[in-house]
């Protein structure tokens, strides 16, 4: 069963249909291995064994992904019947009403879902160590971070307990939590899901949603089932030309890649094992023929962008916290916040309409100026996932605001950017520290262009495949 649980989620999927597991066999065994090693890692808040055992015995045959288990980000991701905190004691006692529609696409597809992921509060910070459920650790070393806000789901995933786990991005949560724990992580075009139906966007916009898995193909499969405008959603992704569970294999052509490795900004350390990851990535890159040259757009160097993107995180994070307290049916006061979200829902609720409006229009136009460089020939941006190596369980201080937000301004130097753009970008697990820590690197590209992605990266893991020894 252990042979089993190693592959990935289409892997599994093909072994329930060809009758070597059964999906009740399959979740039991995720269960035990959930329960042998999440003491450890603190990667699971909530479990649904009980529902998840019944309903995968009585599933019906057929869906890509029958009898494959699966975990939820505890931020988004609602399920009917099921407790939901993002991460947060303000949410204690709440219970979804309703599946979201993405999550109502997973069950159709035959997925078991056996609980839900940690994340920080809201979502809003790299590390995933929350105070109302402790710290999630890291598979490759106990003392590290997983990451954030998906560093539940990361964790999870590299262990062996589940081959993919949900998660979201509105500033780096799918590609940080991938990088620091070796996993591939797709941030899709803004719009490519729906929100629905008890949301429109998240963040503005900047928020989307995806998975962590350790195999190209798993991604593009999920992908696929989640992908879709539906009735009343503010705006929809660009079409795909076919599913990207087709673009696996197929040749990407010989690419215009321009790399980053300092950040142009001029404000984000440089660090040796983040330039020995994009330099390794451009070597590979070359030798399977593409044409990899300095370059990136002028526009990620804008000194205006963090003011900007960070209040309207803000003014997000105030609306959130007035919305817990109308779901909930009493206000949120400032004091049950942890410090980082208590001073954000300060600033946000703080600025004015017209300040958010002309945040929002500045953005439109860093947008375009962004766009600009890949429609001058270039077809991708290779540059870090993660602006920092790395790093510690603590190292973003909950009580220390002015170091925690420094690092954090740090940490998503190269990820935040393209959450405002809306672009496609996917972390891969290409490098390794002296002390075995993943480092991934990024690539990103045009609006709409997830198949050139998921082609790029399908190749990429054929010449040099996913190193994964963080398997439990």
């Amino acid at each position: 069963m252990d042979e089993i649980l190693r592959l990935d989620a289409v892997g599994q999927a093909r072994a329930v249909r060809e009758g070597r597991v059964s999906p009740r066999e399959l979740a039991e065994a995720a269960i035990a291995k959930i329960e042998a090693f999440d003491g450890a890692l603190n990667a699971v808040v909530h479990k649904r064994y009980e529902r998840a055992l019944a309903e995968a015995g009585a599933l019906p045959e057929g869906g890509p992904f029958r009898g494959v288990p699966i975990l939820l980000k505890d931020l988004g991701w609602v399920e009917k019947g099921e407790p939901y905190n993002a991460g947060s004691r303000a949410l204690d006692g709440v219970e979804i009403a309703a599946d979201g529609y993405s999550v109502a696409k997973l069950k159709a597809a035959g997925f078991v879902i056996l609980g839900r992921t940690s994340t920080p509060e809201f979502g809003t910070t790299i590390t995933t160590e929350p105070l109302a459920f402790g710290p999630t650790r890291n598979p490759y070393d106990p003392a590290y971070s997983a990451g954030g806000s998906s560093g539940g789901s990361a964790a999870a995933v590299a262990a062996g307990m589940v081959a993919v786990a949900t998660a979201s991005d509105g500033g780096g949560s799918i590609r940080i939590p991938a990088s620091l724990c070796g996993l591939v992580g797709l941030k899709p075009t803004k719009g490519r899901s729906s929100y629905g139906p008890s949301g429109g966007e998240g963040w503005s916009g900047f928020s989307v949603s995806g998975l962590v898995s350790r195999s190209v193909r798993d991604t593009a499969a999920v992908l696929d089932l989640i992908s879709g405008f539906e009735e009343g959603d503010p705006y929809g992704a660009p079409a795909l030309p076919r599913p990207l569970t087709e673009e696996v294999g197929a040749c990407p052509g010989r690419l215009r890649i321009g790399f980053v490795t300092r950040h142009p900004r001029g404000d984000v350390p440089e660090h040796a094992e983040l330039t020995a990851a994009v330099a390794g990535a451009a070597r590979l890159l070359e030798s399977l023929g593409h044409h990899v040259e300095p370059g990136h757009p002028d526009e990620l160097g804008n000194p205006g962008f963090p003011e900007h993107f960070g209040a309207l995180v803000a003014a997000n994070v105030a609306a959130e916290v007035e919305s817990v307290g109308a779901w909930r049916g009493r206000p949120v006061s400032l004091e049950e916040l942890e410090p980082r979200n208590r001073a954000m829902a300060e600033a946000g609720a703080q600025r004015t309409a017209v300040q958010h409006v002309l945040a929002v229009q500045w953005m439109d136009g860093f947008r375009r100026r962004m766009a600009a460089w890949w429609r001058s020939g270039h077809d991708l941006l290779l540059a870090p996932s993660l602006g920092v190596p790395p790093f510690p369980l603590g190292w973003v201080p909950p009580e220390d605001l002015s170091t925690a937000f420094g690092r954090t301004a740090h940490a998503v130097s190269y990820t935040s950017a393209f959450n405002a753009t809306g672009q496609p970008s996917v972390s891969l697990p290409l490098h390794r520290t002296a002390a075995g820590l993943p480092v991934g690197v990024q690539l990103v590209a045009a609006t709409g262009r997830e198949d050139l992605l998921v082609r790029l990266a399908a190749q990429i893991e054929a010449a040099a495949p996913f190193r994964h020894t963080a398997l439990r």
